[in-house]
């Protein structure tokens, strides 16, 4: 297993998760639930783990997600657009 990266919070760990699920990588997310053994304590960060033959092919999907997020401002993100 390779470490992919640390998620800053736990909705970025859960697109994550998604991310590599679709993708059909293999991974594993060291201290996920640590956080839920003493409630109200600061969650320990989550290190996100890939198999070695997978580590390459996360790593692009990982960059994409990473400058999309970049790319765009904090007004842009918490926009909410009517339906039409």
């Amino acid at each position: 297993m390779v470490r992919l990266l640390e998620p800053h919070d736990q909705g970025e760990l859960a697109f994550i998760k998604s991310l590599l699920d679709a993708n059909r990588i293999r991974y594993f997310v060291q201290n996920e639930h640590f956080g839920s053994l003493y409630p109200g304590l600061p969650s320990v960060g989550c290190i996100v783990m890939v198999h070695d033959g997978d580590a390459r092919r996360a790593e692009l999907l990982i960059q994409m997600f990473l400058k999309n997020r970049l790319d765009r401002s904090d007004d842009e993100w918490g926009q909410v657009r009517p339906l039409r």
